[in-house]
């Protein structure tokens, strides 16, 4: 018996000395305090640091002149948008896409899109989206990957263009003025907790359901009775969409033409020229990790069940610029997103890899690329902006890019943001380009049978930066 006990006792204190083994020792931490010397530039450095913005200290003096400003290739501008305290700038960007075409293809008439319209089809279709996601997958234990992916994020703001199309196609756009902002669509956080809620104890239900063998149709009936709740939620905290209105269009004199009754989806047949949104573009991204001309497709990664997963074409920046300044040329504003809180001077609407000095300041260096930053989740696509100019050199190659963003007209360069297309190259990642403007060779791999890669991937995180800018 003592021989048992004695050898349990031996066994837990390796076990415990094993555990020990990678913390930090007395040793290590004697070593890591020995290289702590403080020179007095040190000591001025501690001090400045504790009590002053990091930015502000690292900002290089050598890249503060005065922007340049001028553009060789500039789109028509238009009014600027401000998504607030949410995280639609997917939706702001594709709609001041779509409305610089239509202004583009009449010339004089002019509109600004209700994102609150569009905004509640999406929250109730990714309900939708979750529910029956939850349902698909009920059978697997609770702690599975993909039923976690549905009950981690039941509803979210972020999206892609992709969720536009789906959107639009379906369910059609209204004028601003018909359906405007509410307090909630403006501020997401709350409600949008308030019915992931209730999506995570519905989707509980509906697992017990299965678990007890509930025909197709009484799932069905019971997944309707949650949507007509979380539809009478987004009324409350969104408004009810119309159905029908009455709207004249007006020019750039702010001249009035004939009233005219709609339905959301005449309205938006009237915009698009008879046209849908789905098929009329591809999307391109910039991965290095992956192999280039190969199309992926991101599995559950869209905005309606029904609809159209993201899929896209992995390219070099060459050939994405290149589409971007043909179709810049042709006088049309892109949907992209970026990694915008890497080296943004914020203050002046500004990106450059040379805007901080971060190395510098604490004496080391930064010296991922843009493949580790991606696979270390240090650096992806985090907001989507409204690409609308670029400066060409004499041999037709890009200097820097503009953005309208969607933060309000007072921020930055007038509600825009210039970027160095070394910045560009490094922290751009989506470009959506209309299917005029793709070489075939692009079309070609872009039509081939995707490779299914998963939504947990670093790099497809939805376009959602509603915090960026504070």
């Amino acid at each position: 018996m003592k021989k048992t006990v004695l050898l349990i006792s031996l066994c837990m204190a390796l076990t415990a000395q094993a555990q020990k083994e990678g913390g930090i020792s007395k040793k290590m931490l004697s070593e890591i305090q020995k290289e702590q010397k403080m020179s007095a530039t040190d000591r001025a450095l501690v001090n400045a640091i504790a009590s002053n913005n990091i930015d502000d200290l690292s900002k290089s003096y050598q890249n503060s002149a005065a922007l340049d400003t001028h553009f060789s290739v500039e789109t028509k501008r238009q009014s600027i948008t401000d998504q607030k305290q949410s995280g639609r700038c997917w939706m702001f960007s594709g709609m001041n896409v779509l409305r610089g075409d239509f202004n583009l293809r009449t010339d004089t008439l002019l509109v600004d899109f209700s994102q609150a319209y569009l905004f509640f089809w999406d929250q109730l279709e990714k309900a939708n989206l979750m529910l029956q996601g939850v349902i698909d997958t009920a059978e697997k234990p609770i702690d599975d990957q993909r039923v976690q992916f549905f009950f981690h994020h039941p509803i979210g703001d972020g999206g892609t263009f992709c969720g536009v199309a789906d959107l639009a196609d379906k369910y059609g756009m209204v004028p601003r003025e018909v359906m405007p902002e509410t307090y909630s669509s403006d501020n997401t956080t709350k409600a949008r907790a308030l019915i992931s809620s209730k999506l995570r104890e519905y989707g509980l239900q509906l697992r017990e359901m299965v678990k007890k063998g509930k025909k197709t149709s009484a799932l069905e009936k019971a997944k309707t009775r949650m949507l007509t709740q979380i539809y009478h939620m987004l009324v409350y905290t969104i408004g009810e969409p119309p159905q029908k209105f009455t709207y004249a269009f007006k020019n750039e004199k702010g001249t009035s033409g004939e009233p005219k009754e709609y339905t959301p989806m005449s309205f938006y047949e009237e915009l698009m020229g008879g046209k849908k949104l789905n098929g009329s573009f591809i999307m391109v991204m910039n991965d290095p990790r992956r192999e280039y001309y190969k199309t992926y497709e991101v599995e559950y990664d869209r905005h309606t069940y029904d609809g159209h997963n993201w899929k896209y074409v992995n390219l070099p920046m060459d050939d994405i610029e290149a589409m971007a300044i043909a179709t810049l040329k042709a006088g049309h504003k892109l949907y992209s997103s970026y990694d915008v809180g890497k080296m943004l001077d914020r203050k002046r609407g500004y990106a450059d890899t040379e805007n901080f000095d971060y190395g510098s300041l604490f004496g080391t260096t930064f010296g991922m690329d843009k493949a580790q930053r991606i696979a270390t989740f240090d650096s992806g696509s985090t907001h989507a902006m409204t690409l609308t100019a670029v400066d060409l050199d004499s041999k037709g190659k890009a200097k820097k890019w503009k953005v309208e963003n969607s933060w309000g007209a007072s921020w930055g360069q007038q509600g825009c943001l210039i970027m160095t297309d070394r910045w560009f190259r490094e922290y751009m990642f989506r470009l959506v380009v209309p299917n005029e403007y793709v070489p075939a060779k692009i079309m070609q791999a872009y039509q081939t049978a995707p490779v299914m890669v998963m939504p947990e991937d670093p790099l497809f995180l939805p376009d959602a930066s509603c915090s960026a800018r504070r």
